[in-house]
């Protein structure tokens, strides 16, 4: 008897987190015992955060299901409805979808929705990226509480496998496969200076900075008062070019993105700012920038891979394993300009020539597929409390 190809369903809600999962969609996607299910939520789905939807449809995949869940606001509250409409629309998707597995990316949201709605509907979850720390965020909670809702986990560090275990998860279904991001920059095909150029509209063939900045949740900051430090400091470099890519749509981000848009027009010679460039686009400009500047993980996960370094600001990444391409800075003007002029300074530069990333081989793509393809299913859901003696 031929046994039908497993239903494995992937979940996205970003734009950062789609750049990740892309080559494991299409190893999936292509797997002979396997049938991909997509379904797109969250920031894929507005068109004030860029309509990336158009972005997954032009790369070849045809989403199963689209969850609409974002509500027009970005405090508290309205976040905990998009919360609660993305239950609510999950749980009809899934009861459609019947998928075998449910494969979920990080720490957003969006993706908590969906891990609800799955544990309900008793459908096993693979988490990817658990047991990292980022304390400044409420993604901090929500990403533990994904792996104890998950079943299977793919983590990108022995750190953080150890961490999954310690949160009770058996050893026998952690797995550290490292980061997809090192996989993603290992197979894309970057561009030149030349063509990213030419693709913005924007000449960035003379220095510039790549800045992305997002809301750090479990702060207070209001109307865009979080990245003003990051604005001031970044008039000190009047003869770098500027390349601004789009906030989250986190607690707070219509101030953040509101500041950013008047930064951009105030001084529109230099400056450019973006809501998506895509995964291409974004990492051809992480090659080529001087300095990453901000709070995105990617700073911290990608970057080392070009050995370019990265002023990360605040609290938002605090926990998160680091290379020696990062400087950590308070979200004080001042300190993000001395964190700057360190990442310019040949003594600094000329360290990072050796850098090896802490994340792994890049190659994690086949570990994940090989164990979605082989892992046996049929006792994932019962879970034993691993006591960590």
């Amino acid at each position: 008897m031929t046994r039908r190809p497993r239903k494995i369903c992937v979940v996205t809600g970003s734009r950062a987190e789609y750049g990740l999962l892309y080559w494991l969609l299409k190893d999936l996607q292509s797997h002979a015992g396997l049938t991909l299910q997509l379904v797109v939520t969250g920031m894929h789905l507005s068109s004030q955060f860029g309509l990336t939807v158009r972005n997954i449809e032009a790369d070849g995949f045809v989403p199963d299901a689209k969850v609409d869940m974002l509500v027009s606001s970005d405090t508290p509250a309205g976040i905990a409805k998009s919360i609660g409409l993305g239950t609510i629309g999950f749980a009809g998707v899934l009861e459609q979808l019947q998928p075998d597995v449910l494969v979920v990316l990080g720490d957003r949201f969006e993706i908590f929705a969906a891990a609800q709605a799955a544990m309900c509907a008793r459908i096993p979850i693979a988490h990817i990226h658990g047991g990292e720390l980022t304390e400044g965020v409420i993604d901090e909670a929500i990403r533990h509480a994904i792996t104890k809702m998950s079943h299977l986990h793919f983590v990108a560090t022995e750190e953080y496998r150890n961490r999954v275990i310690q949160l009770g998860e058996s050893p026998d279904r952690v797995w550290n496969v490292g980061a997809l991001g090192v996989e993603a920059i290992r197979r894309a095909r970057l561009l030149s200076r030349l063509e990213l150029s030419n693709a913005i509209g924007f000449d960035i063939t003379r220095p510039y900075f790549l800045v992305t900045y997002h809301p750090v949740t479990l702060h207070h900051a209001r109307n865009g008062e979080g990245v003003r430090p990051l604005l001031g400091a970044l008039e000190a470099f009047p003869h770098h070019r500027i390349l601004l890519t789009g906030v989250n749509a986190d607690t707070d981000n219509v101030g953040i993105h509101e500041a950013i848009k008047s930064f951009a027009r105030k001084h529109a010679q230099r400056v450019h700012s973006t809501m998506s460039l895509g995964q291409q686009g974004y990492l051809s400009a992480m090659r080529y920038a001087d300095v990453v500047v901000g709070n995105s993980s990617s700073g911290l996960i990608e970057a080392p891979s070009f050995r370019v370094p990265t002023v990360n600001i605040g609290d938002r990444q605090r926990g998160r394993v680091r290379a020696k391409t990062v400087i950590d800075v308070t979200a004080d003007e001042g300190a993000i300009v001395s964190g700057i002029n360190k990442a310019l300074s040949p003594a600094f530069r000329a360290r990072l020539r050796n850098t090896v990333s802490p994340f792994g081989d890049g190659k994690s793509v086949a570990r994940i597929t090989k164990i979605l393809a082989t892992h046996p299913l049929h006792d994932l859901l019962m879970k034993r409390f691993w006591d960590v003696l």
